[in-house]
């Protein structure tokens, strides 16, 4: 892990008595072991923010991020820190805002497939609430269970099944955010199709706490497949692995998921993980899903294209 020093480690005591108005002391987090959790995320980065901030409503987000305007200090949006690329590492200092308490599904609405939800709103939670309505939000990344859905977006979060469904952008209907300046805006709204002014909805999507701080979303939900089925294509090397995914693409049935591994990541997945596979130059985990009905069509058209030279 690495660590860095940062040119605003502590608060200004005007900033910490302007805070201590707006938050009590189990959500304005200054002590050192307090902090430390909050350095980190999920890379081997750490540095140690000079305060952390717990918000549980949309008015103490707007007051803190004014204060700290006016006193110079940065804001670093965080979920729940399962991000591994060092995104919520507060690398120059300043306040580590974390969303884990504005939790909320404020709305389920599966007459119009879609859902109402605060940032801080686990995506494991949001699938368990969807599910009794046969519905579903596509992003499944690989920490679905424990990730947050304001996470998620703010890293237009995708999955395996992003290949049908989309990523984040693709599912986001609209945005309440808080800009730099302090001010609450909307944008998007609860129809797939709004075209009117500017689509600010889609640029704060993966915009990673850099342009404003998410404090609601509007997701446009899907319905759950009855069925999925699963295939498993293994190939002598790349260049073959690759040629299949261009006939997969190509024909009329989307994969619902398509995984490529190489040959290195396949001998790891053998030696270490114990994967009952064989060896391979590479290999192309493949799912359809749909309709019972219809899924064995769509399985067996995924079939024929996955075969071809070097199978």
């Amino acid at each position: 892990m690495s660590l860095t020093c940062n040119p605003h480690d502590t608060l200004p005591d005007a900033l910490r008595k302007q805070l201590a108005r707006c938050f009590d002391a189990n959500a304005l987090l200054l002590s050192p072991a307090q902090r430390l959790s909050y350095g980190y995320d999920n890379s081997r980065q750490f540095a140690m923010p000079a305060a952390v901030l717990l918000p549980h409503e949309t008015a103490q987000v707007l007051e803190l991020v004014r204060a700290c305007r006016a006193h110079g200090i940065p804001i670093i949006a965080r979920g729940r820190g399962t991000n591994t690329t060092g995104a919520t590492v507060p690398l120059h200092g300043g306040v580590v805002v974390s969303f884990e308490r504005m939790n909320r599904l404020l709305r389920m609405a599966p007459e119009d497939r879609l859902a109402v939800v605060e940032p801080g709103l686990l995506n494991g939670d949001l699938q368990q609430a969807a599910k009794p309505h046969a519905l579903f939000w596509p992003p499944d990344p690989t920490s679905a269970a424990y990730s947050s859905v304001g996470g998620n977006i703010a890293c237009n979060a995708g999955g395996p099944r992003a290949v049908k469904y989309g990523a984040c952008r693709d599912n986001v209907l609209g945005l309440a955010a808080v800009t730099g300046a302090g001010d609450l805006i909307r944008c998007g709204g609860a129809t797939s199709k709004a075209a009117s002014g500017y689509d600010f909805t889609r640029f704060i999507v993966g915009s990673e706490g850099t342009l404003a701080l998410i404090v609601e979303a509007t997701l446009a939900l899907r319905p759950l497949p009855d069925a999925r089925r699963a295939l498993r294509a293994l190939y002598a090397d790349v260049e073959s692995a690759a040629a299949a995914v261009a006939r997969l693409m190509a024909q009329a049935h989307t994969p619902s998921m398509l995984e490529f591994m190489d040959g290195e990541c396949v001998r790891l997945a053998r030696e270490i993980g114990g994967a009952d596979i064989p060896a391979a130059g590479a290999l192309l985990m493949i799912e359809a899903d749909g309709d019972a009905s219809t899924v064995d069509i769509a399985v067996a058209a995924l079939e024929r294209a996955a075969c071809g030279p070097g199978l």
